[in-house]
């Protein structure tokens, strides 16, 4: 795998977890609706912790994928032939 290769597939699984993450531990706000404010826009979404956990559980997921295919557990070409 190359580094680009690398690299592309690092930023594709950091975007899928950030994105799952993104509606866990939310808090909306009940009360005092502001015109053209959405209603159910988190009042603290905790951005840096979802980066911090976004970060550990991509790098995590990239080290899994990058060894399966080191070690040819990964690879298309046998199944091809």
């Amino acid at each position: 795998m190359s580094i680009t290769g690398s690299i592309v597939i690092y930023v594709i699984i950091w975007w899928i977890v950030f994105f799952s993450l993104l509606p866990i531990d939310v808090n909306r706000k009940k009360f005092k609706k502001i015109d053209g404010e959405d209603p159910g826009s988190p009042e603290n979404p905790k951005i840096l912790k979802k980066f911090i956990y976004t970060s550990i559980i991509s790098s995590l997921l990239f080290l899994i994928i990058y060894y399966l295919v080191h070690y040819n557990y990964l690879n298309l070409r046998n199944f091809l032939l």
